[in-house]
């Protein structure tokens, strides 16, 4: 193997740029000529393809977003799409692709790689839901945006003495909503991978009360529903009144964590290996503080069952 290509996908995570510059970086250090694809998949059939030196990623590691851009991509998901993708990177010699994103671009991987095109999945989303993985990059630093945010709201919760509801993004994932509930130590928390009793939410809320507190924080993942929607069933059910705040796209901004960072480095060079090794159609991933490479189709394979044994201790300790 020569030549290799990286490109970013779907929904831009902080780490992604750290994630490039390893690839680039890597693939130049065992002797590889790297090109960048801009704008996703779209620009892979497009034919937005250059080259990228060690000098071009420099600077990047601490920016959030991605260099390469993203794009959302239908025509790929047809077979007519991918058939275009492919004559790109065969015509430019490319032999080897590396797919920085989430669910949405391994699927991309996993059907070039059917076509016989090797791809190394790296996943980079907020919402931490890519199966065979215990993190992606971008998770921590999301979670630490909406760990500040709700200190602050925490603040202005005392000072009013009000209930206060903080919408965070994951759509089919808790684990953003999970996690900043805990570390922020909300009195409730919502995710779509455990149903929610309107009514129990109310009486915990009356037995902090009673109890003499004076403020609440409920953290709802939009997957469950939006933050002015449960504000609404509480009011209709209960009276009780509460402010909303919907964090929304700063979560997926901002300059990336030291620990996004050393885990792109790390992810990014790891994809570079399993390529020149011939580990061809895998995903990137840490288990146990490894990291390890495994098969993409495992990704969709619905065999990862999520340990919710933090979501009962956010009810244990939120009492």
């Amino acid at each position: 193997m020569k030549k290799i290509a990286v490109l970013t996908s779907g929904g831009d995570a902080p780490g992604m740029n750290a994630a490039i510059r390893a690839v680039v970086r890597k693939g130049i250090f065992e002797g590889l000529e790297v090109c960048g694809i801009f704008n996703g998949y779209q620009g892979l059939i497009d034919g937005k393809i250059e080259p990228l030196s060690a000098g071009s990623v420099g600077d990047i590691i601490q920016r959030g977003g991605t260099m390469l851009r993203s794009s959302r991509c239908p025509e790929f998901k047809t077979e007519r799409g991918r058939e275009r993708a492919l004559d790109q990177l065969r015509e430019r010699g490319i032999e080897g692709l590396v797919v920085i994103g989430g669910d949405g671009s391994f699927r991309g991987a996993l059907e070039l790689s059917k076509a016989g095109f090797p791809c190394v999945g790296v996943p980079a989303t907020i919402d931490n839901d890519i199966n065979g993985t215990d993190y992606t990059l971008g998770f921590d630093t999301a979670l630490n945006t909406v760990i500040d945010a709700i200190d602050k709201i925490r603040d202005t919760a005392t000072s009013h003495e009000r209930t206060f509801i903080v919408e965070v993004m994951g759509r089919d994932a808790g684990d953003l909503a999970l996690w900043a509930g805990v570390a922020g130590g909300a009195e409730t928390i919502l995710i779509p991978e455990r149903p929610y009793d309107l009514g129990e939410i109310v009486s915990r809320l009356q037995q902090g009360k009673d109890r003499g507190k004076k403020h609440s924080i409920l953290i709802v993942a939009e997957g469950v529903m939006g933050g002015q929607e449960l504000a609404a069933g509480l009011m209709d059910d209960a009276g009780i009144e509460t402010r909303v705040s919907v964090l929304g796209h700063i979560q997926r901004g901002g300059t990336p964590s030291g620990r996004d960072r050393v885990l792109a480095s790390r992810f990014g060079a790891r994809a570079v290996e399993a390529l020149l090794a011939g580990r061809a159609g895998v995903a990137v991933g840490m288990r146990e503080h490894a990291v390890i490479d495994y098969p993409l189709a495992e990704v969709f394979d619905g065999g990862d069952a999520k340990d919710l044994g933090l979501y009962d201790l956010s009810k244990e300790l939120s009492i």
